[in-house]
């Protein structure tokens, strides 16, 4: 099956560990070689990183942009178009933006990041995604163990590695098996509705 898998990282890599941007170009590689689809916010930075690997390979790549028309996407916001099939616009600005590319999504990875990926996080927590997280790439990344064991104890799907063939196996492997779990939930019956 072709899981969504959403990309989210940080926009400005120079605030993550060395090394991260092969990393990011890895995960992509790695998204398209298991046949998923790539979801990212069509912005800068680490998700473009992997969104451009993932299309070198080939694959479906979606972008979930902030903005309300190309143009805008472009020109207001500043960011890129290439690496994408295609992109919804969807006029939400980031925080509506997050919300819409995340419902969209089968799972998610996290490589570093700031509070956009904090955010992207934490509604993918909400929404009970799988997540992925790459461990030693810093940021939001490296703070996620310390994040769910505060505030948010409660039950996850979150799977963590630093390598990110290993991390795109065992989450692919804990998407496969939630939805597996989810397909087996039964349906409520139907209440009879007499006219």
């Amino acid at each position: 099956m072709k899981y969504k898998i959403i990309v989210s990282g940080a926009s400005a890599p120079k605030y993550c560990c060395k090394g991260t941007e092969k990393l990011s170009r890895e995960i992509g590689e790695e998204i398209s070689r298991k046949k998923c689809i790539l979801l990212t916010g069509a912005t800068t930075g680490l998700p473009h990183t992997s969104a451009l690997a993932y299309k070198k390979l080939g694959g479906l790549s979606l972008g979930f942009s902030p903005a309300a028309s190309e143009s805008s996407h472009v020109k207001t916001y500043k960011l890129p178009t290439d690496g994408f099939d295609a992109i919804v616009y969807t006029g939400e600005g980031y925080i509506g933006r997050d919300i819409l590319m995340t419902k969209a999504g089968d799972a998610m990875i996290i490589i570093c990041g700031s509070l956009g990926t904090l955010h992207e996080f934490i509604v993918a927590l909400e929404l009970r995604l799988p997540i992925g997280v790459l461990e030693g790439t810093g940021g939001t990344a490296d703070k996620i163990r310390g994040i769910i064991k505060g505030p948010l104890n409660r039950p996850k799907k979150i799977v963590y590695d630093k390598d990110p063939k290993r991390l795109v196996e065992k989450l692919i492997a804990l998407t496969k098996k939630d939805k597996l779990k989810n397909s087996k939930r039964k349906a409520p019956k139907k209440k009879k509705v007499f006219s």
